[in-house]
């Protein structure tokens, strides 16, 4: 007597299997598959960040050169020193906070004019 799962040697070609794929374990290696792949790529991108922040740390932050010095001095004197640009026209350079002081109370002198007309 032959067992149901034994093949006759003639017929060979016939092989096949004869169990479905398992759609459980199926699933639960595609879940732990995309799971690695997901931690894979959130790790690989905060390697990318942490190094681009200490290249540019290196390169832009940490060095203290005098052109750097140079130009932060000039922006300084630009932001809160007054110039004469163009005394014909009246057109004067004044300190930034001075700037804003006179915008505000401009604005504020406007809105109390508009009241006291209603």
């Amino acid at each position: 007597m032959t067992d149901k799962n034994q093949v006759p040697e003639n017929n060979k070609a016939a092989e096949y299997e004869k169990t479905d794929v398992n759609p459980v374990g199926l699933f639960i290696s595609a879940l732990v598959t995309i799971v690695v792949v997901v931690i894979i790529i959130v790790a690989l991108n905060e390697i990318f960040i942490s190094t681009k922040e200490q290249q540019v740390y290196r390169t832009v932050l940490s060095v203290d050169s005098a052109e750097l010095r140079e130009l932060r001095a000039r922006e300084n004197s630009v932001l809160t020193g007054y110039k004469i640009l163009d005394e014909k026209k009246g057109i004067y350079r004044i300190p930034i906070d001075r700037a804003i002081q006179l915008e505000a109370d401009e604005a504020f002198q406007i809105k109390m004019q508009k009241m006291n007309v209603k």
